[in-house]
C-alpha cells in the first residue's frame, strides 16, 4: 500500500508564490524609487553640492549592477528565498544608517554601496527568475510583466509615501521608517522556496543546457545577440536613473510645485503598471526586439517634446504618463529575450550581467546629472544625451536574433 503524498502547505501554492513575489517587488523597488525625494532635503541639511547626493545615488546604481550577477548566481544555486532575506537586511541597514552619514564618504557607503547591494540581492530580478521556473513557457512573458508591474506599483506607492514621511517626521525618521518596511521582505520570501526546481543546482531539466555556470557565462558573451542586448540595456539605465533622481528638482527649478514634483515619480509608477503588464503580453505574442526598439524611440520623442515646450503642470502630467508607459516595459521583453536565447537554468545569472550594463548606465545618468548641473546650472545637456542614447538603443536591438543560442541547446552544449 503506497502512501499518498502529503498536501503541501497553503503558502506553497503557485498563487501564493506569485502574490508574495509581487509584494516583494512592490517593497523592494518602491524603497529605492523614493530616493529622489531625499535629494534636496539631504543636500540642504548638509550644505552639499547637488553632485554629492547624485554621486551617492550613482554608486547605489553601480553597486546594484555589480551585485546583480552575484545575487543571480546565488539564486540559481541556492534558490530565491535565502538571497532575498539577506538582501532585505542589507537594504534596510543602508537606509537606517543614512541619517548618521554626516560626510560625503559615509553617504557614499550607506546610501550608495550598502543600499545598492541590498537592492540587488532583494530585487524583482530574483523574483522574476523564480517566476520563470514556476510558470510554463507560454506564460513566462506574462509573469515577468506581472512582476515588473508590481515593482511599478511600489514606485507609485512609495514616492509620495516617502514625501509624506519627510513632511510629517523629517527626512531622518523617514529613512528609518522605510528601513522598517523593507524587513517585511523576509517573511514574504518564504513561499518562493516552494519549488524544488527553484535553483540550478540540480541536474539540468529537459530542454535545458548541461553547461556549468562558468561555461554558460562564457558562451553567452560569445553570442552576438546577447552583447547587443547588454549594450541596449545600458541606455535604459541611463535614462531611468537620471529621471528618477533629477526630475523632481528639475521640475521645482521650472516653477512646478514640490507636491507635483513628488507625485511626478508616482505618476510614472502607476502608468508603468499598465506599460509593464502590456509589455509582458506583447512579449508573449510578438517579436520582442521590435517592441524594444519602439520603446526606446518613443522615449526619445517624449523627452524632446518635454524639454523643448514650456514646462507646465499639464506638460508634466502628460510627460510622466507617457514615460510611465515606456518606463520598465523594457524589462519583461529583455528578460524574455534572455530566456529565449539561453533557457531558464542560468536565467538569474545571465540577466544579472545584462542588468549590470543597465546599472552602469544608471551610474552615468545620475552622476552626470548632478555634475553637469553644477557646471552649467541646468539639466539640459543630460536630457539631450538621453535622447541620443535612446536613438542608439532603438537601432542596436534590430539585429538581435530571437532564437535559442546554439551552445544552449542540449545537443550544442559543447559547441
Amino acid at each position: 500500500m503506497t502512501n499518498s503524498p502529503s498536501p503541501r502547505p497553503w503558502y506553497m501554492e503557485p498563487s501564493v508564490i506569485i502574490i508574495a513575489g509581487c509584494l516583494i517587488a512592490i517593497i523592494g523597488f518602491g524603497g529605492r524609487a523614493s530616493m529622489g525625494m531625499f535629494n534636496k532635503p539631504i543636500t540642504d541639511f548638509h550644505g552639499w553640492p547637488r553632485e554629492t547626493f547624485g554621486f551617492a545615488m550613482a554608486l547605489q546604481n553601480l553597486a546594484w549592477g555589480i551585485m546583480q550577477p552575484v545575487a543571480g548566481a546565488f539564486a540559481d544555486r541556492f534558490g530565491a528565498t535565502r538571497v532575498l532575506m539577506v538582501g532585505a537586511l542589507l537594504y534596510a541597514a543602508g537606509l537606517f544608517l543614512m541619517p548618521f552619514s554626516h560626510t560625503p564618504g559615509l553617504i557614499y557607503m550607506t546610501g550608495g554601496v550598502l543600499v545598492g547591494s541590498g537592492i540587488a540581492v532583494a530585487s524583482f530580478s530574483i523574483v522574476m527568475a523564480a517566476f520563470g521556473r514556476l510558470v510554463p513557457p507560454e506564460k513566462r512573458s506574462w509573469a515577468f510583466g506581472i512582476a515588473v508591474a508590481a515593482g511599478s506599483m511600489g514606485q507609485f506607492i512609495f514616492a509620495p509615501l516617502g514625501q509624506a514621511f519627510i513632511a510629517a517626521f523629517g527626512w531622518q525618521s523617514a529613512l528609518m521608517l522605510l528601513a522598517a518596511i523593507l524587513l517585511f521582505i523576509i517573511p514574504l520570501a518564504i513561499p518562493l522556496s516552494a519549488k524544488a526546481d527553484n535553483s540550478a543546482a540540480a541536474r539540468a531539466a529537459a530542454g535545458e543546457t548541461d553547461l556549468d555556470l562558468r561555461q554558460a557565462i562564457a558562451k553567452a558573451f560569445g553570442h552576438g545577440s546577447f552583447v547587443l542586448l547588454v549594450l541596449g540595456f545600458f541606455v535604459c539605465g541611463f535614462q531611468l536613473a537620471f529621471v528618477t533622481i533629477h526630475m523632481p528638482p528639475y521640475l521645482i527649478e521650472h516653477g512646478i510645485s514640490t507636491w507635483l514634483a513628488a507625485w511626478s515619480i508616482a505618476i510614472v509608477g502607476v502608468f508603468n503598471v499598465v506599460g509593464s503588464y502590456v509589455s509582458g503580453m506583447i512579449g508573449g505574442r510578438y517579436v520582442k526586439r521590435y517592441a524594444l526598439s519602439l520603446i526606446y524611440l518613443g522615449r526619445s520623442i517624449a523627452v524632446i517634446a518635454f524639454i523643448t515646450l514650456p514646462i507646465t503642470p499639464v506638460s508634466t502630467l502628460i510627460f510622466t504618463a507617457v514615460m510611465g508607459l515606456l518606463w520598465l516595459s523594457t524589462v519583461p521583453l529583455t528578460m524574455g529575450l534572455v530566456t529565449v536565447m539561453f533557457g531558464t537554468r542560468y536565467m538569474a545569472t545571465l540577466y544579472g550581467f545584462v542588468f549590470l550594463s543597465h546599472q552602469i548606465g544608471s551610474f552615468f545618468g545620475v552622476w552626470l546629472g548632478g555634475l553637469l548641473h553644477d557646471i552649467y546650472g541646468t539639466y539640459d545637456p543630460v536630457w539631450w544625451m538621453g535622447v541620443a542614447l535612446g536613438l542608439f538603443a532603438a537601432l542596436v536591438h534590430l539585429p538581435i536574433r530571437e532564437a535559442r543560442a546554439p551552445a544552449f541547446t542540449p545537443q550544442g552544449a559543447g559547441a
